[in-house]
């Protein structure tokens, strides 16, 4: 099971899909789980708090264990900002890796001022990197940089996850 991170516009979706489509595992994009308030707030450039991301998390957790439970390898796209959050996420699937997608405040700008349909605001970007904890090596992750294309990405986690190593892809 494999969680791919990182604030909005780093291509958690982009790179989940491609995984998907590699390894044939099933794909949730979590932002298909937040509430229409909790939308609507995104919208209107009000950033989440923890308390409005619970129920959220507690969806994608769900979701996270099912698969689990059924045995069955799959892929979500999930900001999971902080450690508090990641460690509701693996208390679903203890083996949860994680595919952390790095950038900087620059790349994300740029990336989010070209996004168009989306209901989350460029404006947001800096609530997200004041609210990311980078994951600790303690935490089954894989760090990619963006700025390659999502196949580079794809390449690197699938090696990672075939090496069965928690270092940086």
């Amino acid at each position: 099971m494999l969680v791919v991170m990182g604030v909005s516009g780093s291509g958690k979706t982009t790179l989940g899909v491609t995984l998907a489509t590699r390894t044939g595992w099933p794909f949730l994009d979590a932002d298909e789980l937040h509430s229409a308030q909790a939308v609507a707030r995104m919208a209107a450039g009000i950033p989440l708090t923890d308390a409005d991301r619970g129920p959220w998390l507690g969806r994608v957790a769900e979701w996270i264990a099912q698969r689990q439970r059924a045995g069955e390898p799959a892929i979500v796209a999930c900001s999971a900002l902080k450690r508090q959050y990641r460690d509701r996420l693996r208390a679903a699937d203890p083996d949860l890796r994680f595919a952390y997608l790095r950038a900087d405040r620059a790349q994300i700008a740029e990336r989010l001022g070209r996004r168009a349909g989306h209901f989350f605001p460029p404006a947001l970007a800096t609530a997200q990197f004041d609210d990311l904890e980078e994951p600790g090596p303690d935490e089954n992750v894989i760090t990619v940089p963006i700025g390659q294309s999502a196949a580079d990405e794809a390449d690197a986690v699938l090696r990672a996850l075939d090496a069965g190593s928690s270092r940086d892809g």
